[in-house]
């Protein structure tokens, strides 16, 4: 299957806004709406769609009307890019009621977004061919980039090679409360942290880009959802690099998602894998302490596959924007942290 990549986003066009998932509470209401006015004053214009209601349930709106609303955005030629306010829980129930035939039929549309979003993007890159893109949420979009890593907006513009590098900083504690100040625009980085390589030493590999949040991509396999492993024999030529990041579960639950992964055969042609950071915990089973390191270590630890730890692709500020589906190539060495994107 060829990689389609949207059109380059310009200003003037049309972003949708809608929420798969879950929808956004009254408190928050106030950072959608500096969030879309940010993307107004930058020129595009944007559609805000019905199914944003977050006051009634753990989703937007029933799942029919949030599959109707997404499908209908992805087709519509009109509208260039997709942004959700943010994840949530059950994505996943979107996946057999999406319009998959007048999708195929369709230009391709930059779906963006982390989280449980991916429950949603990985299938699209799988099945469709379509780039989608991993990165900054609509309620994040208003922060600017930090040093070194784009805007999701110039990844989606972008129209060649595109290098980003690690930002040796991060953000220690939880996320900032936009119902006290919905108007933010800076990221608070308390903590230094840059990428570690398992084992030591030096990567330098290429391949395309495919993966996801951990606790809901693990739930594709097994599914018409989550061939990930013909992907990989598909551009087997090309490499394949893996990444996967973990939200908030306990280590021993991640462990058991990421062995479950292994056996399904999402590694078999991994060229690389890149973990995201995380604050996610550590579990505490009565041999003592086993943390989020641990569970890589122990599903992926074995395999014969460069592994490259604290990756900014995770649920901790700051963001890297990745594509799934994009050839790409990943550095790490006494003096680099890098990753290009080859788009468009």
């Amino acid at each position: 299957m060829t990689v389609r990549f949207p059109r380059p986003l310009t200003p003037g066009d049309r972003i949708g806004v809608t929420a798969p998932s879950s929808g956004v509470q009254t408190p928050l209401r106030p950072r959608l709406d500096f969030a879309v006015g940010w993307l107004r004053e930058r020129g595009y214009e944007v559609e805000v769609g019905e199914c944003l209601d977050g006051d009634t349930s753990h989703v937007s709106a029933p799942a029919d009307q949030r599959a109707a609303e997404l499908s209908r955005m992805l087709c519509d030629p009109r509208i260039r890019a997709v942004v959700p306010p943010w994840g949530g829980e059950t994505a996943i129930d979107l996946l057999d009621r999406l319009d998959w035939d007048a999708l195929a039929d369709a230009e391709p549309t930059w779906l963006v977004g982390f989280s449980d979003l991916t429950t949603l993007m990985l299938p699209i890159t799988l099945r469709l061919g379509w780039a989608t893109l991993h990165g900054a949420n609509l309620m994040d979009t208003p922060y600017t980039a930090v040093d070194g890593l784009a805007h999701w907006t110039e990844v989606a513009a972008a129209t060649g090679p595109l290098t980003q590098r690690g930002s040796g900083r991060y953000r220690s504690s939880g996320f900032d409360r936009w119902e006290d100040d919905p108007t933010t625009t800076g990221y608070t980085l308390d903590a230094e942290g840059t990428w570690e390589v398992v084992g030591g030493g030096g990567v330098d590999v290429s391949g395309r880009l495919v993966g996801g949040c951990i606790e809901t991509i693990s739930n594709l396999t097994g599914t018409p959802y989550g061939d990930l492993p013909g992907f990989g024999r598909e551009h087997a030529d090309e490499g394949l690099i893996v990444y996967v990041e973990a939200s908030d579960d306990p280590a021993l639950e991640i462990c058991r998602n990421l062995h479950g992964l292994r056996l399904a055969g999402w590694f078999d042609d991994a060229d690389a894998i890149l973990v995201g950071r995380t604050r996610a915990p550590s579990s505490s089973p009565a041999t003592g302490e086993f943390t989020q390191r641990d569970a890589v270590l122990d599903a992926l630890g074995g395999l014969d596959v460069p592994i490259v730890l604290d990756v900014e692709c995770g649920h901790v500020p700051p963001y890297l924007p990745l594509v799934n589906g994009a050839p790409a190539r990943v550095v790490v060495d006494d003096r680099r942290r890098e990753i290009t994107q080859t788009l468009g």
